[in-house]
């Protein structure tokens, strides 16, 4: 998955930490909205609640997909499609489009606060299982580290 070159830009890059700690961050801040948005799809409590967890995954998501961005530049040399990152991120672009349609949705009033809520968990799950590719991806690249120092 890494050439020896990108292996070691991936473990030099300071961007490399910041998605090492965005991205649990980001989990855990999905798992509390997508309690909230089914709390309130099941009672009608926490309107509010659902609405502003909603808003701070999708900015969550933002600055993941922001700094991925830039630590896919720093090891690959571009910004974004890398070939062993190509499939992932164009799912995160679906993933991001989702979420983007919830925004636009709520700040321009558009659909119920119901409709809404179903466009939020359509997202969600797009997340999980882009988040499923990536730690794919991670396992893959921990087995492809394990093998080269077997060898070694």
């Amino acid at each position: 998955m890494y050439t020896p070159a990108q292996r070691a830009r991936r473990d030099e890059s300071i961007w490399t930490l910041v998605q090492g700690v965005l991205a649990p961050v980001q989990f855990l801040i999905f798992g509390i909205s997508l309690f909230l948005v089914i709390r309130f799809l099941t009672t009608g409590e926490g309107e509010s609640a659902a609405e502003i967890s909603v808003l701070i995954k999708t900015m969550a998501l933002y600055a993941i997909m922001v700094t991925g961005s830039i630590w896919e530049k720093a090891v690959f040399g571009e910004w974004l499609f890398a070939k062993p990152f190509f499939w992932e991120d164009v799912f995160s672009m679906a993933v991001l489009a989702l979420h983007t349609a919830y925004v636009l949705m709520l700040f321009n009033g558009w659909g119920t606060t119901h409709e809404r809520m179903y466009v939020a968990l359509a997202a969600y799950a797009a997340y999980v299982v882009n988040a499923g590719q990536f730690l794919w991806k991670l396992r893959v690249a921990r087995l492809q580290g394990d093998s080269r120092q077997v060898a070694a």
